[in-house]
C-alpha cells in the first residue's frame, strides 16, 4: 500500500490543473509564494507550461514582456493562486488585470472553499460564492475599462502609480485608485448577471475577458513529507481562534478548556477554516478519517468535520486513517521553552521576510473588515540566510556587481520612463551586498533530490551539526575538491562548517549545485554564533533552574523569577547609555517570558498556594515591585499591549530621572545649609511660585499607580495560564524518570496512545452512521465498537494554534519508542512557532492580558 506523502499530494493537485498552468502567467500571493517554496513546485509550474511565475502584490507592467515571448497567436490567459479569501485578494487581482489588459482569460484558484466564504462572518458573499465572485469582479473589470477609454489619461496614471510604489506597498498604497476602481464591498450588491452567461463557471465578456473561480486546497508549508503548517499569510493561519472572554489568552491560541463546549455555530472563524482545511486534505489524500479530539476548541473542530464528512465516503472506498486534534493551550510550556532543537535555533535567530501585506493597512483601507473578525499578523516562515558573511570573496563579489549594474544600464535605454524607474530601484536593491547574498533556508530546485530539512527536524544541536559536517564533507569529495581542514570527531566546531562551506562555495559552479546544503550549513553557522547561541542557552539554563525550583517550594521558585526580573531591569538601564544587549543577559521582555513559564510550573506543582494564584501575597508583591521598577528603567517595555498608552509618560519619566541624576553630579549639594534671612519673608504667601518638584513627584505617584494597576492586570492574566488543564494520568504511567517528565504534551500523548492507555478528556466523534447504531439499533445488539486510535495504521495528528521543532523531534522519538513503529504518522499545525512568537502572541497586540 503507498505511503503517505504530503509534498506528492501537494505536487499532484498542481498538475491536476495543469491544463489552465499552460501557456499561462502564473500570479501567486505571499500565502501561495510561501508554500510552493518550501514545497519546491517552481520548476513544475515551468514543467506544465507556465510562462512565469509572478508575485501577485508586486506585479508589474514589465509582465506584459513575457507574453510578448511566445507565439501572438495565444491570447493572453494568466492564473492566480491566492492562500486568502476571495474579498482579500479582490484588490490585487483587479490590479492584475486592469494593467495586463489585455488578458483573455483568468482563472482563480483560492485555498478557502466556497462554504467557508459562505460562512465567514461579513463576508458579501452568499452560498454560491465563486459563481457571484466571478460576476463581480468581470463586471468591475468592465466598469474601470470603460473609464479608461473615456479618459485614457486614467491608464497612464494607473502604470506609473503601480510602477513607483514602495518596497512596503500593502493595502493602502492600493487605496489611491479607489476613485477609479470600485471597492469590494460597493460592489458586492451588484448581482445583475445571469448565470446563463456562465459556462462551467466562467463568462464570456465580448471575447475578452472570462473569468473561473475554483477551490484549490492543498496550500500549506511542507517541512517533510510528513510535517506541515499553514502559510504564515493565508486566511487559515490569520484567523482568529479565540475572541475576548474569561478564558482566552490571546487570540492566536485555543481558550482554555474548561469542558464547557461552545455551540459549533457559535465558533470563530479560525476553527471554522481549518475544520474546512483538514475535510479536504482528507479528500485529497483519499482517507477516511476516525476522527478524536483533546481540548475544547479542537472537540468544536472534530463536529465541524463530523457533519461535513458523515457522507462523503459513502459507497468509495477509502484508507482508514485517525485524526487527532489538541489544543495548543494545553501545553503552552513546551513553546515558551528554549529545547534543544537545531531547527527551533535557526527559526529564531535568524531574520525573517517582511511581510508582502500588512493587516493593519488592510483595516485602514478596506472598511469592511473594521468590525470583522480579528486577524492575525503571523511572521512568515521564509527566513533569510546571510551568505554574504560566510562565503564572501571581495574579488568574486565586485565582479557580480559590476556585471549587474552593466545589465541594468543596458535596460535603462528603453524610452519607458516607468521601466527606467523599476530597474533603477532594482540595480540600487542589487547593489546593497546584504540584499545580493541572502539565502532561504529551503532549495527550491533540489528539495526532492536532497531533502535535508526533513533530516534535521528530527535532530537535536550537536547532532545536526554534525550531520552537516558530514554532508559538506560528501559534497566536497563528489565534487573532487580538496580542503586542507583538520576534521576532528565529535562535534562540529563553527571553524569547521565555514571552512568547508568556504571550500564548497568557492567555485560558482559547485556554489549553485550545492546550494541547498550550503544555505542550511549557512543557517546554522548564524545560529551557532556566539550572540545567538549564548542568549539561547542561558534561557535554556534560567528554565532548567526554574524546573528544579519548581520542585521544590513555592518561595524557591518565587525568589528565583525575582532575581530574573532585578537582573533584567539592570540590563535595561545599561542598554539605555550602551544601546545594544550584552550577550547572555535578559531584558526584562525576556525575564516576563520566563515569568510565564515559571506560573506555568507553579500551577502545576503548587495549585493550592494562594486564593487566586500558585504564589502567596507576599512573594507576588515582591515580583510586582520588581516588574514595576524593571519598567520604570526600561521604556521600551511599552510596547508590549499591558502597557499600551503609558509609552510617552514612562519615557518622559526616564528622562526626567536621568537628567535630575546628572544635574547632581555636575552640582553636588553644600552639606552646610545657609539659612537666609529673606527665605523666611515669603513665608506663607499664597501667591509664591509652586515648587516644580512637588509637581514632579506627584506625577511620579501618578504614573507608578497606573503602573501597579497594569501590572496587577498582568498578573490576573498569569493566574489564568496557572490555572490551566492539566491532564495528569499522562504521567502516571510506566515512564517515572526524570528524561520523561521532561518531555511535552505531544510526546506523552502519543506514547499513552500507542500504549493503549486511557487519556482524560480525549472525545471520539462518531460519523452519521455511527450515531444511528449507537442511538438506534444498538439496543437490538448492533450497535458500533467505539475505535482506538492505536488500530489505525495512518495517524494525523494537528495541533491547533501551533508546533515547534522539539515536538517534532519528540513525536518521532516516540513512535520508535513505541511497539508500532510501522504507523505512519503525519503532524500538522497552524503555524510553525519559536518562543519569541509565544512571547508575541501571550503579551503583544493579540494578547488578552
Amino acid at each position: 500500500m503507498a505511503t503517505v506523502d504530503v509534498i506528492k499530494c501537494c505536487l499532484d493537485s498542481i498538475r491536476q490543473i495543469s491544463d489552465d498552468i499552460k501557456d499561462a502567467i502564473v500570479y501567486l500571493d505571499a500565502g501561495s509564494t510561501e508554500s510552493f517554496q518550501f514545497l519546491g513546485a517552481f520548476p513544475l509550474f515551468l514543467e506544465l507550461g507556465a510562462l512565469a511565475v509572478c508575485s501577485l502584490e508586486n506585479m508589474s507592467s514589465l509582465d506584459k514582456v513575457v507574453h510578448c515571448n511566445t507565439n501572438s497567436n495565444l491570447a493572453m490567459k494568466i492564473v492566480v493562486i491566492t492562500s486568502r479569501l476571495l474579498s482579500d485578494a479582490h484588490r490585487y487581482i483587479l490590479r492584475t488585470l486592469t494593467t495586463l489588459q489585455s488578458v483573455h482569460r483568468c482563472a482563480i484558484y483560492t485555498a478557502i472553499s466556497e462554504v467557508a466564504h459562505s460562512a465567514y462572518p461579513d463576508s458579501p458573499l452568499g452560498p454560491d460564492a465563486f459563481y457571484e465572485y466571478g460576476s463581480l469582479l468581470t463586471q468591475d473589470y468592465e466598469e474601470l475599462v470603460k473609464k479608461n477609454e473615456t479618459d485614457p489619461r486614467l491608464s497612464v496614471i494607473s502604470e506609473l502609480k503601480e510602477s513607483t510604489v514602495s518596497e512596503e506597498e500593502g493595502w493602502s498604497e492600493l487605496t489611491s485608485i479607489d476613485d477609479d476602481v470600485s471597492g469590494f464591498d460597493s460592489i458586492s450588491t451588484a448581482k445583475a448577471l445571469q448565470k446563463d452567461d456562465f459556462i462551467g463557471g466562467s463568462r464570456d465578456v465580448g471575447q475578452k475577458l472570462m473569468v473561473s473561480v475554483h477551490h484549490f486546497p492543498l496550500i500549506m508549508c511542507t517541512l517533510s513529507p510528513r510535517v506541515f503548517v499553514l502559510p504564515s499569510e493565508g486566511s487559515v493561519a490569520e484567523a482568529s481562534l479565540s475572541s475576548e472572554h474569561e478564558n482566552s489568552l490571546s487570540s492566536g491560541l485555543p481558550p482554555l478548556s474548561t469542558g464547557n463546549l461552545a455551540y459549533t455555530e457559535d465558533v470563530g472563524p479560525g476553527a471554522a477554516l481549518t475544520a474546512q482545511f483538514l475535510y479536504h486534505l482528507a479528500l485529497k489524500m483519499d482517507l477516511k478519517l476516525e476522527i478524536f479530539s483533546l481540548g475544547d476548541l479542537s472537540k468544536n473542530v472534530g463536529k465541524l468535520l463530523t457533519d461535513m464528512s458523515s457522507l462523503y465516503d459513502v459507497g468509495r472506498r477509502k484508507r482508514s486513517a485517525g485524526l487527532l486534534l489538541i489544543d495548543r493551550t494545553l501545553d503552552l510550556l513546551t513553546p515558551c521553552c528554549h529545547g534543544d532543537s537545531l531547527v527551533d535555533r535557526i527559526f529564531s535567530s535568524l531574520p525573517r521576510r517582511q511581510r508582502t501585506t500588512s493587516l493593519n493597512q488592510m483595516r485602514s483601507s478596506q472598511s469592511q473588515l473594521k468590525t470583522g473578525p480579528v486577524k492575525l499578523e503571523r511572521p512568515p516562515l521564509d527566513v533569510q540566510i546571510p551568505l554574504g558573511k560566510i562565503i564572501r570573496d571581495e574579488n568574486s563579489t565586485s565582479r557580480l556587481l559590476e556585471s549587474v549594474e552593466a545589465f541594468m544600464h543596458g535596460w535603462t535605454t528603453s524610452d519607458s520612463d516607468t521601466q527606467i524607474v523599476d530597474l533603477i530601484k532594482f540595480s540600487q536593491k542589487v547593489n546593497a551586498e546584504d540584499e545580493l547574498l541572502h539565502g532561504s533556508l529551503v532549495s527550491t530546485d533540489n528539495f526532492r533530490g536532497a531533502p535535508y530539512l526533513e533530516a534535521m527536524l528530527d535532530r537535536r544541536t550537536k547532532d545536526g551539526a554534525m550531520l552537516i559536517k558530514k554532508w559538506l564533507q560528501e559534497s566536497l569529495r563528489r565534487e573532487n575538491i580538496s580542503f586542507d581542514v583538520k576534521i576532528r570527531p565529535g562535534f562540529a566546531s563553527k571553524s569547521e562548517l565555514q571552512s568547508l562551506v568556504k571550500a564548497l562555495a568557492k567555485r560558482q559552479s559547485t556554489l549553485v549545485k550545492n546550494k541547498g546544503i550550503i544555505q542550511l550549513a549557512a543557517a546554522t553557522l548564524h545560529a551557532l554564533d556566539e550572540l545567538h547561541s549564548a542568549s539561547w542557552d542561558a534561557f535554556n539554563s534560567a528554565e532548567k533552574i526554574l524546573h528544579v525550583n519548581a520542585g521544590d517550594t513555592s518561595q524557591s521558585l518565587a525568589a528565583q523569577i525575582s532575581d530574573l526580573i532585578n537582573k533584567s531591569a539592570i540590563v535595561g538601564s545599561q542598554m539605555h547609555y550602551k544601546k545594544e544587549k550584552s550577550q547572555g543577559l535578559f531584558t526584562l521582555q525576556d525575564a516576563l517570558l520566563l515569568t510565564i513559564v515559571g506560573y506555568i510550573l507553579a500551577g502545576e506543582n503548587f495549585p493550592t498556594s494562594g486564593s487566586e494564584g500558585p504564589f502567596s501575597w507576599q512573594e507576588e508583591h515582591f515580583m510586582k515591585e520588581a516588574i514595576v521598577d524593571a519598567i520604570l528603567e526600561n521604556p521600551t517595555i511599552s510596547k508590549l499591549k499591558f502597557l499600551q498608552g503609558l509609552s510617552e509618560e514612562l519615557e518622559a519619566n526616564l528622562n526626567k530621572t536621568r537628567s535630575s541624576e546628572e544635574k547632581k553630579e555636575d552640582h553636588p549639594q553644600l552639606d552646610t545649609v545657609d539659612f537666609d534671612d529673606d527665605q523666611w519673608g515669603n513665608w506663607g504667601d499664597e501667591e509664591d511660585e509652586k515648587d516644580p518638584s512637588k509637581d514632579q513627584v506627584y506625577d511620579n505617584m501618578q504614573l507608578k499607580l497606573e503602573l501597579r494597576d497594569r501590572v496587577d492586570n498582568l498578573f490576573k492574566f498569569l493566574h489564568k495560564l496557572s490555572r490551566m488543564k492539566r491532564i495528569t494520568s499522562l504521567s502516571e504511567s510506566k515512564h517515572n524518570d526524570d528524561l520523561y517528565s521532561s518531555k511535552g504534551l505531544l510526546y506523552k500523548l502519543l506514547m499513552s496512545v500507542l500504549d493503549k492507555r486511557d487519556i482524560p478528556g480525549l472525545e471520539y466523534h462518531s460519523s452519521t452512521v455511527g450515531r444511528i447504531f449507537k442511538s438506534g439499533f444498538g439496543r437490538f445488539g448492533l450497535g458500533q465498537a467505539k475505535p482506538s486510535l492505536v488500530e489505525q495504521n495512518v495517524i494525523l495528528v494537528f495541533v491547533v494554534g501551533g508546533i515547534n521543532g522539539v515536538e517534532v523531534r519528540e513525536v518521532q522519538e516516540a513512535l520508535n519508542e513505541s511497539s508500532r513503529p510501522d504507523i505512519e504518522l503525519i503532524l500538522g499545525g497552524t503555524t510553525f512557532l519559536t518562543p519569541d512568537d509565544m512571547c508575541e502572541l501571550l503579551l503583544g497586540d493579540y494578547s488578552c492580558t
